[in-house]
């Protein structure tokens, strides 16, 4: 049985890592107290922008085998965790101006901390244990990257339909 000590410098840049994502959320979820313009036109640009590096990164070094299964697995995953990311989010119509706004939601942001401290985990488990564990980075890439972009996609994709349907019911009010 192998077993890899950890330097104490490696245990200082995650400490220096954590310190630095608690302010970062720490302000951010300060920020969410305000109600932002939600603008339908736009809900597609980082869905495609993401869509493109996906495409870019499988191109470069394309899933074999079985990865092609996990990757569709993990982009369908990826998609019901974005679904449920969505549905987090609050949007509000102005009954007056018809302006749509959205207010992201605290949950939504530990949400996705929480997902890529899991990548995070799967990524340094492939690396410090990947020959004993036989965990190969580049399929856990190629998984990951699916997921985030199903995760991306359907986020964006319920946030259109349901204030599609909101701003539908305010124009007929």
């Amino acid at each position: 049985m192998q077993v890899q000590t950890v330097h104490p410098n490696q245990l200082m840049t995650y400490a220096i890592t954590g310190v630095v994502v608690a302010i970062v959320l720490f302000f951010r979820i300060r920020r969410m107290s305000r109600a932002r313009p939600l603008k339908l036109e736009r809900l597609w640009v980082m869905p495609a922008i993401y869509l493109l590096f996906a495409i870019f990164v499988l191109w470069q070094v394309p899933p074999a085998g079985m990865t092609w299964l996990y990757c569709a697995a993990a982009l369908l995953l990826g998609a019901a965790l974005g679904w449920q990311r969505g549905k987090m989010m609050r949007i509000s119509v102005d009954p007056e101006t018809h302006a749509l706004n959205h207010q992201p939601s605290p949950a939504a942001i530990l949400f996705i901390v929480a997902l890529i401290a899991i990548r995070f985990a799967v990524r340094e488990a492939a690396q410090i244990g990947g020959s004993t564990l036989h965990i190969n980075t580049l399929m856990v890439t190629d998984v990951l990257i699916a997921m985030a972009l199903g995760l991306f996609a359907a986020q964006r994709l319920e946030m259109y339909l349901r204030a599609t349907r909101l701003l539908q019911a305010a124009r007929a009010a």
